[in-house]
């Protein structure tokens, strides 16, 4: 009888408030059902070792270690792959507080970050602290474009230009992701261009579904099977290429751990 009646319960509220059946819909148990079923994948995407793209000493700067924040293997790859592949042009969906674009500029030439209006946050009755921290360390960074626009209606053709590395970063919603992702495939520059998801991850080891659940219904489907997971990330990734990389679960014993060195550097302006 109590199950019952906790049945009843549950559609009497969702009747009340008809939204909460997006909760339920967008759940990781339904969205890691639905990408086991469609495309075959009950485990996420297949990982590739970090040490493919990140074969030498990266110096992270800046980082905060401050809530919302990448983790310093993230803007690794980044870096890494700017250097790699002689990165010019380089397109971010999400700026936050401009860490990842003020890691990558000093590697690349010309760099955009695209970034809700202030305006449209403010709308939203987002706190006015956090809407001041967007763009923090990279306001004054001279190869940095900003743009304030809602990536899911901007008109990405009056850039004019195309990319050879796009950083994914913004709204986490699945179906929000479908569009960031098609969109970043028409603006790759050529064969050797690069997209990497941020937050594909619940952690390095636990794939993100509703996320993923994006990106391979974002990707085109002759490009799926080169979608990677970057192991010690939380990142996935398109390259173009098919590298070799394995099914990765999660406690499985590491390969491989990190130095870290830490050097406090204090922000004058504060």
């Amino acid at each position: 009888m109590y199950k019952i009646a906790k049945a009843f319960k549950a559609l009497g509220l969702l009747l009340r408030k008809p939204y909460l059946m997006n909760l339920l819909i967008d759940s990781e148990d339904n969205k890691k059902e639905y990408v086991a079923k469609k495309f075959g994948l009950p485990n996420g995407l297949p990982t590739v070792d970090i040490s493919y793209f990140v074969d030498i000493e990266e110096k992270i700067e800046p980082y905060s270690f401050l809530d919302g924040s990448s983790l310093p293997s993230d803007f690794a790859l980044l870096r890494s792959i700017c250097r790699k592949n002689h990165v010019e042009d380089y397109l971010e969906i999400g700026t936050w507080r401009g860490e990842s674009v003020a890691n990558v500029a000093p590697l690349v030439k010309n760099c955009h970050s695209i970034n809700l209006p202030d305006e449209q946050m403010r709308n939203a009755g987002l706190d006015e602290a956090y809407i001041g921290m967007h763009r923090f360390f990279s306001k004054d960074l001279t190869n940095v474009t900003h743009i304030q626009a809602n990536s899911q209606t901007f008109d990405f053709s009056s850039l004019n230009k195309k990319f050879d590395l796009i950083f994914l970063d913004g709204d986490h919603h699945t179906e929000a992701i479908i569009n960031d992702t098609k969109n970043a495939f028409n603006l790759l520059k050529d064969e050797h261009s690069v997209i990497v998801w941020h937050d594909y991850g619940l952690s390095t080891e636990i794939p993100r579904f509703n996320v993923l659940a994006g990106i391979l219904n974002g990707c085109p489907p002759e490009k799926i099977k080169k979608l990677y997971h970057v192991s010690n990330t939380l990142c996935a990734i398109y390259t173009g290429k098919t590298i070799h990389s394995a099914t990765i679960l999660p406690n499985t014993p590491p390969s491989k751990y990190f130095a870290l060195t830490l050097k406090t550097i204090s922000n004058k302006n504060h």
